[in-house]
């Protein structure tokens, strides 16, 4: 499964799910931002990789929405409710992150133990 994570500069959130994610065998994972300033910035290439697309807020996901709505309007894309509070690998973001992405990806508990 291909996965997209997505916040607005592709600084700290998504770069840290990314991290903690790839090392799942069963997921592929990417990141970028919505931002004009973000490091790796979305776009409809990513959108077509992806499988499977979660943003760190509802400004994300309105913003993927007005600019690329077409192109996701079939694909699961999650919410992840995840404020802007946290630096890259800040171990509370990264217990957010495996407390809530498993369960929204279907992941299973055989493969959470695995990584």
């Amino acid at each position: 499964m291909n996965v997209l994570f997505i916040c607005s500069r592709n600084q700290w959130r998504s770069p840290t799910a990314e991290q903690v994610f790839r090392r799942y065998p069963s997921l592929s994972v990417l990141s970028a931002g919505t931002s004009r300033n973000a490091k790796k910035r979305v776009s409809a290439e990513l959108l077509q990789w992806a499988d499977v697309v979660c943003v760190m807020e509802e400004k994300h996901k309105n913003r993927l929405l007005a600019q690329y709505g077409r192109l996701i309007a079939f694909k699961p894309l999650h919410v992840l409710d995840i404020a802007d509070d946290y630096l890259f690998m800040d171990p509370e973001l990264i217990a957010i992150f495996n407390h809530v992405v498993p369960e929204k990806l279907g992941l299973t508990t055989h493969e959470t133990a695995r990584r």
